[in-house]
């Protein structure tokens, strides 16, 4: 947007000072202050609000989530060499005494 220079701004009151008249001018200059003192007003009470509606909720906890690598459990090295079964024998099996004093019939 291009700046208004001193040079500008004199012809546009004096464009202004032709359509209007010197009556109405200063009228004219009253209702567009009190427009942009309003306009001002309302942007700044909803800045306010907006900014205070910010303020009141508060920031969602931050989770981070860290990933786990899963280790196989880590088994001793064996030292001593396995040794090998050794085989089984049977017992021979040795029948009970018989005693005497078992009556007979």
């Amino acid at each position: 947007m291009p700046n208004i220079g001193p040079g500008e701004l004199l012809v546009i009151l004096l464009i202004a000072l032709l359509v209007f008249g010197p009556k109405k001018l200063p009228e004219l200059g009253k209702s567009l202050g009190a427009g942009i003192r309003e306009f001002r007003k309302g942007t700044a009470g909803l800045k306010e609000e907006l900014e205070g509606s910010f303020r009141e909720t508060p920031a969602p906890p931050v989770q981070t989530v860290v990933a786990q690598a899963v280790v196989p459990p880590v088994t001793p090295p064996q030292t001593a060499t396995p040794v090998a079964p050794q085989a089984v024998m049977p017992q021979a099996v040795t029948p009970a005494p018989v005693s005497d004093d078992t009556p007979r019939s």
